[in-house]
């Protein structure tokens, strides 16, 4: 039987993230579980562990025999190691180090209980929708395609200059908005960018796009929820000088006037491992602190802690 691998990546520019990936390295080592680490990441995370107890990630297209990615820094190193699982199908858990998040699963001071659940499997694996985005110049051909988990955004590159767009669901107008810029989410996302949008925040296992502009100059310019078989078309108009657009905030490309934006629900989803069914609606008042006893509710509980 050939040894199991998991694929490990860490934010390396904090300290916490290296010793709690040290932490779960080595009880992956104790358990015979080889551990797999960027070539970029290695020498960091070597210090932290037993002597052995690293390889490094193979550069090729396959998975590398790697049945999770376990994420050590938050929701941004998630929509990193992504890039690298989504086409290898492969779950990716991660482990928050005390940022508000909604993709990671654990916090850092429970790495002994993530150590136990890996070597037991002791997870379930939830699927979330992705979005493709196709990008074509004014004479129609494709010069960019990416993917987001999140959003992608169409924003100004000018500070001083609005960007022009009009705006189509499944190839009909819908608007034409002067704006800083628009956003398709994925539900994902909801609680992303879009979120500080004043988009709506969709519960994650729904599948929809949400389409929201941003500081649009027009009557109608509210959020959209569309069905996940829509197709949202944008067009740079020809008033508009350069814009860029952005893949969750990690890969982007600059669009002239004249460009056309097409986004749809993604080929790939993404698979988030959970090591607990604990509902959407719980993780949002405990990311954001939403007061849920009322006034009263508050006052009482204080009294009983003063007691």
């Amino acid at each position: 039987m050939s040894k199991r691998r998991v694929t490990v990546t860490v934010h390396p520019g904090r300290p916490a993230a290296l010793a709690a990936a040290g932490q779960f390295i080595g009880g992956m080592h104790a358990h015979g579980v080889e551990c797999l680490v960027a070539a970029s990441d290695i020498d960091l995370v070597a210090e932290h562990v037993p002597e052995g107890s690293v390889i490094s990630l193979p550069e090729t297209p396959d998975a590398a025999g790697s049945e999770l990615v376990v994420v050590f820094g938050g929701d941004g190193n998630i929509l990193r190691a992504a890039e690298w699982a989504l086409p290898r199908d492969v779950p990716v858990l991660g482990v928050n180090l005390g940022h508000v998040g909604f993709l990671a699963e654990l916090e850092s001071s429970e790495v002994e209980d993530l150590v136990r659940r890996v070597i037991e499997r002791d997870y379930e694996v939830e699927e979330r929708m992705t979005i493709d985005l196709t990008v074509r110049d004014p004479s129609g051909q494709v010069v960019w395609e990416s993917f987001a988990i999140n959003e992608c955004s169409v924003e100004k590159l000018a500070r001083e200059r609005m960007l022009e767009v009009l705006v189509r669901i499944d190839q009909r107008p819908l608007s034409r908005w002067a704006t800083d810029g628009v956003l398709v989410a994925t539900p994902t996302g909801s609680t992303a960018y879009a979120f500080s949008a004043h988009g709506p925040v969709i519960w994650p296992d729904l599948s929809a796009l949400l389409l929201v502009p941003l500081s649009a100059h027009a009557l109608f310019n509210r959020p959209l929820v569309l069905s996940d078989r829509s197709i949202v078309g944008i067009e740079v108009l020809p008033a508009t000088p350069s814009g860029v657009i952005w893949c969750d905030g990690r890969r982007s490309c600059e669009v002239t006037a004249g460009s056309t934006i097409e986004v749809r629900a993604g080929s790939y989803r993404l698979r988030l491992a959970r090591t607990s069914e604990q509902p959407f609606v719980h993780r949002l008042v405990r990311k954001f602190g939403l007061p849920v006893d009322g006034w009263r509710g508050a006052a009482e509980r204080d009294q009983a802690h003063a007691r």
